[in-house]
């Protein structure tokens, strides 16, 4: 087995890992969306905390790099609380779909903040997925469409988070940078989550506990996945977790996306693969 299939697997299990994340945040009900962030990151910083003891780093991270783990970890942070608050809100699917377009918010990013090149292709993959994203989202004065955008804003408060990622690199190891990001999350939520606390019966605590192991099982395949291969040779894997949470959708929700909805997924998943395909090495010949 080569790099790149690893990479592929590994990718495609953290699909599947933030697909059941995103099931359990919805299946567990009706509880405020702080108390299910606050799981999801608390069980994510325990994990972490494990690893980083297990391989003797140092827990925060060195100080040169302060200021750079704690903009990824809000901006982070802002975008799962945005990204459960639509999941709540919306179709699950719709939901992820619009979370996916982080990527093409990154490119941007990276290319204003970091000056990396922009690709012609790049650009009108990212003009196709937004008129994708407008399939979805709808546009009216319905409540809906409000959810929508506030799923867009929290893509693209995720799409910060990678782009500071970006310039982390090499600097910290991937578990010193997760126990940072949910150390921190779990820190600034917990007044938050005491006060809007709500009783829980055991279903929900241990569905809650399910999804911060599943989001720990994504950040981490998705660090490793990018271990074994550059980005742009299997990038498109990651869009996987449509299929994951589209099937959790119809079998477990009942929510079957309408026609709008499965266009926009059919023109956002088509210009992530075209834009995967120019992005991939040529060929060697013999």
């Amino acid at each position: 087995m080569n790099n790149t299939t690893k990479g592929i697997i590994a990718l495609i299990i953290s699909s599947l890992g933030f697909s059941i994340m995103a099931f359990c945040v919805k299946y567990s009900g009706d509880l405020p969306t702080v108390q299910k962030t606050f799981f999801r990151n608390f069980i994510a910083m325990l994990i972490a905390l494990f690893l980083v003891i297990r391989h003797k780093e140092k827990l925060f991270g060195k100080k040169e790099n302060q200021g750079l783990l704690m903009l990824r970890s809000v901006l982070g942070l802002i975008g799962v609380l945005l990204n459960f608050f639509t999941i709540d809100r919306m179709v699950l699917s719709d939901a992820d779909i619009l979370n996916k377009l982080s990527p093409f918010f990154t490119i941007l990013l990276c290319a204003y903040f970091l000056k990396e090149y922009v690709h012609k292709f790049q650009l009108w993959s990212i003009i196709i997925a937004f008129i994708g994203a407008i399939f979805i989202i709808k546009p009216s004065l319905s409540s809906d469409t409000l959810y929508a955008l506030i799923g867009v804003l929290g893509a693209l408060c995720a799409a910060g988070a990678y782009t500071v990622l970006r310039v982390l690199g090499s600097r910290e190891k991937y578990y010193t940078v997760v126990f940072y990001f949910s150390g921190f999350s779990s820190l600034v939520l917990l007044p938050f989550f005491i006060w809007y606390y709500e009783p829980m019966t055991m279903n929900q605590f241990l569905i809650l506990i399910c999804s911060g192991i599943a989001a720990a099982a994504g950040q981490f395949g998705l660090t490793i996945a990018y271990s074994y291969a550059p980005a742009k040779e299997i990038s498109i894997f990651f869009y996987s977790t449509i299929l994951f949470t589209a099937l959790f959708s119809i079998i477990v929700f009942n929510e079957i996306p309408d026609i709008l909805s499965l266009t926009g997924y059919v023109i956002i998943f088509g210009a992530s693969y075209y834009m995967f395909m120019k992005n991939r090495p040529p060929k060697r010949t013999a």
